[in-house]
Formats: structure tokens, C-alpha cells, sequence
């Protein structure tokens, strides 16, 4: 880092915090103003807020860190761009009419309170054990390849690292309220774009182009489609799993292939992929906050566009950052591959910032240093408001409906660093993830998600659904995540002594892939809320008007229609070609 690198730094925060104090100095009086910007946001900053929000932390070191190992294989949660045009075009409608503040909220309108309690408490797990605790943590890992000399007396580099991310997000945060975090969001996605667009610019450079690239890693690289079955083993139901004196598996039941088999990919990650985009807080919110139904509509499609961005601005970084490592040109990138030129999985998370250090010229490192910055404080900011939001309007006002809008605030602020604290006894656990931090975070999604996705999705297109069925998908379905995400994490609590005997139910729960232990869960979950749902009272017509197809009036369609034009449209389509040509060209 040179002089003129911490200058742009330094302009950069210059501009935040003066963009931080302006959202202060907005109207934050009441609770519509704090949590959802009083619905003033257009459609620019709705898609630029929501794009900022998801590319956080697990994106610049876990999908980079992908991208060396792994190649494309996770560029199948970036190409669910589509899911956004789901949010707008089939959810917003009802979120809209039915004017909530957050999803649990909405829950309880169209099902029951205890569904809002239920969905509240499982978002804010969620939350801590995968938002917070992993923002944090990337925080530190960023913190520790690009300023590894920094230390505070115990403190190293990564703790130096996470504490000022945290303490600097949540201090404009908790003062500016949910318009705060969409404005910065807004100028956070400028710059980290533009950082991120220059890393894969100049480190293709450096390498020789995009033909010396698919040349040294090869075609497998750039295949999105994993075999079912690793390629020399035949599939099998039992549930075994032999290796040689090698460690290469001579063995393995099918469904234990942890390498992003097809099926998972195609079955599972949508289901994923709903969940997060069309029904969860962090995301949601910022729709919500929109002046209207057609700028939140609007702001779904700009932030689609957005999404196709990080398969070339993350992972691809990673794969150069790879090739690179084999070209043995950077001397920094050595430890990036071992004796036999294969990557080192436990250093892939640095990728990113490595090619930061490598690449890049004085100046421009200090803009992308700024997009690394950006992209760790969007994620915590999102998810702080998130947090607060839910704790404040779906169970302290739920509890004291009397509460004062002071009152609320400050509860929402309470309930953060309380969240904050608790993520921040996660971090050892994921520092201890065997596969990486993205992976990490998809896995516990993956067991937590399938439950919220059933009773939203269901309750939306089948009017029948009512709230003994919701509540008992919800229950027994986190209840299921809850016990796979335990059997995941105790190995790794316990120390490396620690493994289930082999053939045990729990040595079994724990190998099979999460992507299918999660169409587990999503298949039990529906079964529980249909069964339940027609084992007893139909839900009332006047509770879930307007909130199901089934029961939408001749003036709420017309409402709908009038919301869209052409345009919206046309760029939806455009969209969903630039997806499927992603799919086509990465095909191997």
C-alpha cells in the first residue's frame, strides 16, 4: 500500500461518512422512517442496495476461494439472477398490498401469529450463525492478507481486522437507520464493481488473456455440470466410503459426492435461492422500503442485472489468481499450490486479496481495497438492520404494542450488539470450515431454508394452506436443520480427535451432501404442511384476500397490471438470455 493508495482509501470514507450524515440527519422518528426509509427509496437504489446487501464477505474471500479450487461449480448461486425477477414480478405484488415491515410480519397475515414468532426466531439464528459471524470473519481474513503487519498488544491482524469492520458498520448503522445502509449500499455497489471489474481486467492481463487462462486450468474448470458419481466409481445406494493408501476414494455412495454434483445443483440451489431472494429480511427489506410497487418491480430487475456480475468479478479472480500460482511468476502466490501443483484448500481463501497485492498498480490497489471494504460493511450493515427490524417489530412491539418509536429504536439497537456478540463465538467454528467459507454458509442455508420456502411459496399459490400446517413445516423442518447443523458442527467443537463411528446414523447424517439433505428437508416440510393443512379448518377467505392467487379480487390484478409497462419487460427477457448463455458457455 503506497501513499496514493490510502488517499483513495481516505476519499472514500470522506465521501461515506458524509453520505452517513446526511441519512442522520434525515427524518428517523418513527418507525416507518427507521426500518423501511418512510418508502421513499426509487428503483436505482433498491437494485443497488439489494446486490450490495448479498455480495458481502462470503463473496470476496468464500466464492473467490471457489474459484481457485473449485473452478465455476459455484457459479450456479450467481446465475440465480432469476430468482430476483421472481421477488418482482410474483412476491412484490403481495408485499406490497398487504403494506408489512417484514417477512414474518407477513407470515402472520397470511397464516397465524405464532408463524411470525416461529419465523422470526429461526431468521435471526440464521442470522448470527451465518451473516454476522461470517461477515466478521471475512472482515479479519481481508484485514490479514492485505495489512498482515497490523496488530493492536494480543490482537493480530485478523482480530485488528474484524473488530474495525464491526465497529465502524455499526456505528452509522445504528445512528442512520435503514436509509443510511441503502444510500451507502448504493455508492459501496459503485465501488465495488468498478475494484472488483479492475482485479479481473488487470490480473488477465498478467496472465495473457481469457485463451492462456482456460488453457492452464483446463476444460473441467469451466463446467458448471459435476458428475453425480466422480468419474472411476460406480454408484451405490449402501452407505459406504473406502479410499486407498492414496486417500483416493475406491468407494463412495452416491449421495456422499461432495463435488457440487448436477442433481444438487439443479434441485437444490433454487430452492436456496428462493428462500434468500424472495422471502428473507435481509434481502426483502429493501423492496419493501421502495416508493412503490413499480419502483420495487424495477429495482428487482436493475439488481438482477447485477447479480450476473460476480461469476466474472469473484470467481473468475480466483481461478486467474490459480493460474497464476502454476505460472510461478508471483513469488507471493507460491503457497497458493503444492509440490504437485494443486491448490492448497486452506489458503484459497486469500485469493482475492493476494491478487489485490499482486496485480494491481499503485492507486488502483487502494479503489479495490476501498470494494473490499465496501462489500464487508454492506453485508453487516444490511444484516444489523435486518436483526433489529426483526426483533423490534415482530417481537418487542409484538409484546408491547404501547412501545414509543423511541423506545423501538433503541430496542432494535440493544438486540444488534447482542447479535454481534453471539456471532462473534462463531467465528472459531467457521475458521475450522473444511471446504471454505462459501461453502460453509450455503451448507447452513441449505439446512435452515427449506421450511421458510415451503410455507411461503405454498401459501402463496395454494389457498388451502393454513396455520397448523405452516406451524408444523416450520417446527419439524427447523428442527431437522437444526439437528444436521449439529451434527456438522460438533467435530469441529470437539477437536480433531473427534469422529463419528464409521456406519453410525450420525456418521451417515454427516456425509451426506448437504445440497441433498436439504431436498430432504424441503420434501418433508411440504408433505407436513399439506397433510396438516387438509387434516384441518381451511383458513378463513377474508384473512388471506389478496395475499394468495386464490383469492385475488378483479380490482387487486388491475392494481398489479397498471404497475408494469413494456420496458420492465423486455429488460426481465434480457436478463433471463444472459443466463442462459452463461449456462451454455460454461458447459466445460
Amino acid at each position: 500500500m503506497q501513499p496514493l493508495d490510502w488517499a483513495v482509501i481516505g476519499g472514500y470514507f470522506a465521501v461515506l461518512v458524509g453520505l452517513s450524515f446526511w441519512a442522520v440527519r434525515k427524518k428517523n422518528d418513527t418507525s416507518e422512517d427507521y426500518f423501511l426509509a418512510g418508502h421513499s427509496l426509487g428503483w436505482f437504489v433498491v437494485g443497488a442496495s439489494i446486490f450490495a446487501s448479498n455480495i458481502g464477505s462470503e463473496h470476496l474471500v468464500g466464492l473467490a476461494g471457489s474459484g481457485a479450487t473449485d473452478g465455476v461449480a459455484l457459479a450456479h448461486y450467481e446465475l440465480h439472477a432469476w430468482c430476483l425477477l421472481v421477488l418482482g414480478w410474483v412476491l412484490v405484488p403481495f408485499y406490497t398490498r398487504s403494506r408489512v415491515f417484514t417477512m414474518p410480519e407477513f407470515l402472520e397475515r397470511r397464516y397465524s401469529p405464532a408463524a411470525r414468532y416461529t419465523l422470526s426466531i429461526i431468521s435471526l439464528v440464521a442470522y448470527v450463525v451465518t451473516k454476522i459471524a461470517v461477515g466478521i470473519y471475512a472482515g479479519g481474513t481481508v484485514f490479514a492478507a492485505v495489512l498482515p503487519e497490523v496488530s493492536l498488544g494480543p490482537l493480530d491482524a485478523f482480530w485488528c481486522g474484524s473488530l474495525l469492520v464491526l465497529a465502524i458498520t455499526g456505528a452509522y448503522t445504528i445512528f442512520g437507520g435503514f436509509r443510511a445502509v441503502a444510500y451507502t449500499e448504493t455508492l459501496q455497489t459503485v465501488i465495488l464493481v468498478l475494484g472488483s471489474a479492475l482485479v479481473t481486467y488487470y490480473g488477465l492481463q498478467a496472465l495473457g488473456g481469457w485463451g492462456t487462462l482456460r488453457d492452464t486450468l483446463g476444460p473441467e474448470m469451466f463446467n458448471l455440470w459435476k458428475p453425480m458419481v466422480p468419474e472411476g466409481l460406480t454408484f451405490e445406494w449402501a452407505p459406504v466410503e473406502e479410499v486407498n493408501e492414496a486417500g483416493d476414494f475406491t468407494r463412495r455412495a452416491w449421495y456422499f459426492n461432495d463435488n457440487y454434483p448436477w442433481f444438487g445443483m439443479l434441485f437444490c440451489a433454487p430452492i436456496i435461492g428462493l428462500w434468500y431472494w424472495c422471502t428473507d429480511q435481509y434481502i426483502v427489506q429493501r423492496a419493501l422500503g421502495a416508493e412503490n410497487e413499480t419502483q420495487a418491480r424495477r429495482g428487482t430487475i436493475f439488481a438482477a442485472f447485477l447479480k450476473l456480475l460476480p461469476v466474472f468479478i469473484f470467481i473468475i479472480p480466483g481461478m486467474i489468481c490459480l493460474a497464476l500460482a502454476k505460472g510461478g511468476e508471483f513469488e507471493q502466490l507460491s503457497g497458493l499450490i503444492d509440490a504437485n501443483g494443486d491448490v492448497v484448500r486452506s489458503e484459497a481463501q486469500a485469493v482475492f486479496p493476494l491478487m489485490v497485492q499482486t496485480v494491481l498498480p499503485v492507486g488502483i490497489r487502494g479503489l479495490v481495497v476501498a470494494g473490499l471494504l465496501s462489500a464487508l460493511m454492506s453485508s453487516l450493515a444490511g444484516v444489523f438492520n435486518a436483526s433489529s427490524t426483526l426483533v423490534t417489530i415482530d417481537l418487542y412491539k409484538k409484546r408491547f404494542p404501547l412501545a414509543t418509536e423511541a423506545r423501538l429504536v433503541q430496542v432494535g439497537r440493544w438486540a444488534t450488539m447482542a447479535a454481534v456478540a453471539v456471532g462473534l463465538l462463531w467465528i472459531p467454528v467457521i475458521k475450522n470450515a473444511d471446504k471454505g467459507l462459501y461453502d460453509f454458509l450455503q451448507s447452513v442455508q441449505g439446512y435452515l431454508a427449506p421450511p421458510i420456502f415451503v410455507v411461503f411459496f405454498l401459501g402463496v399459490f395454494w389457498k388451502r394452506a393454513n396455520a397448523a400446517g405452516c406451524l408444523a413445516a416450520l417446527l419439524i423442518g427447523f428442527a431437522i436443520g437444526l439437528f444436521r447443523l449439529g451434527v456438522d458442527t460438533a467435530p469441529k467443537v470437539a477437536g480433531p480427535d473427534f469422529a463419528y463411528s464409521e456406519g453410525s446414523f450420525l456418521w451417515i447424517c454427516s456425509k451426506i451432501y448437504f445440497q441433498y439433505f436439504s431436498l430432504l428437508i424441503t420434501a418433508i416440510s411440504t408433505v407436513i404442511l399439506v397433510v396438516v393443512s387438509l387434516a384441518t379448518r381451511a383458513p378463513d377467505a377474508t384473512q388471506i384476500s389478496g395475499l394468495t392467487y386464490g383469492s385475488l379480487t378483479a380490482e387487486h390484478k388491475a392494481e398489479t397490471r397498471a404497475s408494469w409497462g413494456t420496458t420492465d419487460v423486455v429488460t426481465s427477457c434480457v436478463v433471463m438470455a444472459l443466463i442462459i448463455a452463461a449456462y451454455v458457455y460454461f458447459s466445460g
